[in-house]
């Protein structure tokens, strides 16, 4: 999700038990966006859900539940984390994702750009093209959060070759 959708997403929308976020409304093109959720995204859900109840929005103000969070939480967050605003930001990860999914070379170009909810530039496929790669998104899915859990372990260091050596 883009993060704005992410701080507005409401319990309603959320299906643990589905392995589903549904986003209904609010999205950027006012299109559904249906998102499948690893087993890791099912158990933050739930850790979350515990903290900030089970109906109203997933991550409320910390003022009032009446509200989403703040735009700048997410990006505050980063800040406190050591990430200056040119290293990361909230509408970064989707990129960073874009371009490692892309890179794996595992996933279809169209699955990847439906689960980013982006729409076809070139109208004419967009119109006969409606293919929602389901089944590869929700693989696609587990297998990223699976990729991030294997990063924050310590990822496999590939030594470099001394130089001048071939």
């Amino acid at each position: 999700m883009r993060p704005g959708e992410l701080r507005h997403a409401e319990w309603s929308e959320v299906d643990l038990d589905g392995a589903l976020s549904s986003r209904l409304k609010k999205m950027k093109m006012r299109k559904a966006h249906h998102v499948p959720l690893s087993r890791q995204a099912i158990a933050l859900f739930r850790e979350v859900m515990a903290a900030s109840g089970p109906s109203g929005y997933v991550f409320p103000s910390i003022r009032t539940r009446a509200r989403p969070m703040s735009e700048n939480t997410i990006n505050a967050g980063l800040r406190r984390l050591g990430y200056a605003s040119d290293e990361m930001t909230a509408h970064g990860f989707r990129a960073m994702a874009s371009t490692l999914l892309n890179e794996s070379g595992k996933w279809h170009p169209d699955a990847i750009e439906r689960a980013l909810a982006h729409a076809d530039d070139d109208k004419v496929r967009a119109a006969y093209h409606r293919g929602a790669h389901w089944k590869e998104r929700v693989e696609m899915a587990q297998w990223w959060s699976d990729y991030l859990d294997q990063l924050r372990k310590g990822a496999d260091i590939v030594p470099l070759p001394k130089r001048g050596a071939r």
